[in-house]
């Protein structure tokens, strides 16, 4: 029986001591990987001169892939034909670059990688990795650098082409719409910072595009453009900043469309705020129209009475120099319904005027059938106007906090185009308490001209609330909902009251723009006071 104990603890031990054999030897997964790729070898070898070859491998000390290649990896100068660039699949130890285009004469490239090349495990970046080669005996090593904003914005866009073309016999203003440019790079990040490096010594147009179509091209129509004054010399020790701003396009009408009976469609392109509609076609007796533009869209609505039986109208558009002839083909379509829509829906602002805002034309409304009631039942007296170009009916009246005004229509109280009239139409609107709101002023120092605009916007840059002003620097926002704001200062130097964009071709900068570097805290109940001194 002893000898049976002892055996049993003999293999108790014995298993014991396997188990914790295992277990000592079992894997943990040992440290996060943090470390980025390394570059080991290129071929041919980075910095090659004299360089012939079509292909260029760079290897690496681990697997890689590309991340957001199309973006990050940049060949300057550019090429017509893209290069191939692998691997966009299967992870490598190595890049691969196939040459499709002709190379210059002389020329110093660089294929600037950004972050694109990571581990293929934990994707740690090996940020800004460049491979540089030239087609000479020597590599240029000039470079440029300096700063990208938005004219309008706050912070422009990410990756924001920097692009170089040099001033010869044969450069123009034009080219930037056409050709490619002679070196290019991205900015960087949030810092909006850029450098462009191998530049050889020579004049320059620099520019910054927001190239929508990544083709290196200016097209106004989707790309936002920033431009340099003056021709640059390289080399400089000077940093450049660049305003990127969004041009308004040359007018231009499109082709209407027949939308309902007696109802076209005008869009346009541009400035349309001189333009007209006129029907060349035989009119009919009486013959009448009205034009609204649309509160959305580039667009004007075209009314006209009474109907018209033709296959089709021609119409000519005129806008300042500009003059078109088109044609509406029409067709049998059912009539628009006097409907309306209102602005604002409930809440209603201590600054804000009622708006009432039908689909058709207004063409008479009777006062005397439009009341406004307290939550008292006591009439509260407004005023009436009319903006016949967005056909508004505005009210306004003056407002108590923790109010309810009760707005009413009745029956033939507006008068459409074509002699439809309302029926009854009852809006609820309620105002807070004043305690609900905050108040900003802003002492804004070193002001060096005027008129300015100053405005306060949201997050995203929608315009909450403005003022303009002649003189003085004190600027006061009442009434502000409780949230977060930008603020920022427009210099109106055309004093037309509103901020103008810049254009390319007419060498002419967009209106300057600062913004107060902190964000804005305004709370319910609060008076905020802050000074921004301008540089």
């Amino acid at each position: 029986m002893k000898k049976e104990i002892l055996f049993f603890f003999a293999v108790v031990c014995i298993f014991g001591a396997i188990f914790s054999c295992a277990k000592q030897g079992s894997p943990t997964g040992g440290a996060e990987d943090i470390d980025p790729p390394k570059f080991v070898r290129a071929e041919p070898e980075n910095f090659s001169t004299n360089f012939k070859s079509d292909e260029i491998r760079i290897y690496f000390n681990e697997y890689i892939k590309l991340v957001d290649p199309q973006r990050q990896i940049i060949l300057s100068p550019p090429m017509e034909t893209r290069a191939i660039i692998t691997p966009m699949g299967t992870p490598r130890k190595y890049v691969k670059i196939e040459l499709n285009d002709t190379l210059q004469k002389n020329t110093t490239y660089t294929i600037s990688f950004g972050k694109s090349i990571v581990d293929n495990n934990e994707e740690n970046p090996l940020p800004f990795f460049k491979y540089v080669f030239s087609t000479g005996s020597y590599i240029d090593s000039l470079k440029i650098s300096g700063v990208v904003h938005d004219a309008l914005q706050k912070s422009p866009d990410e990756f924001i082409s920097v692009m170089l073309y040099e001033v010869d016999s044969t450069y123009s203003d034009s080219l930037v719409f056409t050709k490619m440019p002679t070196y290019v790079s991205y900015s960087q990040d949030s810092t909006n910072a850029f450098q462009i490096e191998n530049i050889k010594e020579g004049k320059y147009k620099l520019l910054a595009l927001k190239d929508k179509n990544n083709n290196y091209k200016f097209e106004p129509s989707t790309d936002k453009i920033g431009f340099f004054d003056e021709t640059i010399s390289v080399p400089t020790d000077s940093v450049f900043h660049l305003t990127l701003f969004q041009e308004i396009l040359d007018f231009k009408a499109e082709r209407p469309k027949y939308v309902a009976q007696q109802h076209a469609l005008f869009g346009y392109r541009g400035n349309a705020d001189s333009m007209g509609i006129e029907l060349l076609s035989d009119r009919p007796s009486g013959f009448q129209s009205r034009i609204v533009r649309d509160r959305e869209k580039d667009t004007l609505h075209y009314f006209f009475k009474p109907n018209i039986e033709k296959d089709s109208l021609l119409f000519a558009v005129s806008n300042q120099n500009y003059r078109d002839t088109l044609t509406l083909y029409l067709r049998e379509l059912p009539k628009d319904t006097l409907a309306f829509e209102t602005s604002p829906k409930g809440g209603l602002g201590f600054d804000e005027n009622f708006e009432l805002l039908p689909n058709l034309p207004i063409a008479a409304t009777d006062t005397t059938l439009i009341s406004i009631l307290n939550k008292d039942s006591l009439s509260v007296p407004f005023a009436k106007k009319m903006d016949f170009r967005l056909n508004k009916l505005i009210l306004n009246f003056e407002k108590e906090e923790a109010q309810t005004y009760r707005v009413t229509f009745l029956p033939e109280a507006v008068t459409d185009f074509f002699g439809n009239v309302n029926d009854t139409l009852k809006y609820s609107l309620r105002t807070k308490k004043l305690s609900d709101y905050g108040i900003l002023t802003m002492n804004i120092a070193n002001i060096d001209r005027f008129p300015v605009i100053v405005q306060l916007t949201d997050l995203k840059g929608n315009v909450v609330k403005e003022v303009q002003s002649e003189s003085g620097n004190v600027f006061n926002f009442p009434n502000i909902s409780p949230g977060k704001y930008y603020l920022r200062l427009i210099y109106d130097d055309n004093q037309n009251g509103k901020w103008d964009t810049g254009n390319y071709l007419e060498h002419r900068q967009p209106e300057k723009v600062i913004y107060y570097p902190e964000i804005l805290e305004v709370r319910a109940n609060w008076d905020v006071m802050e000074t921004f001194i301008l540089k």
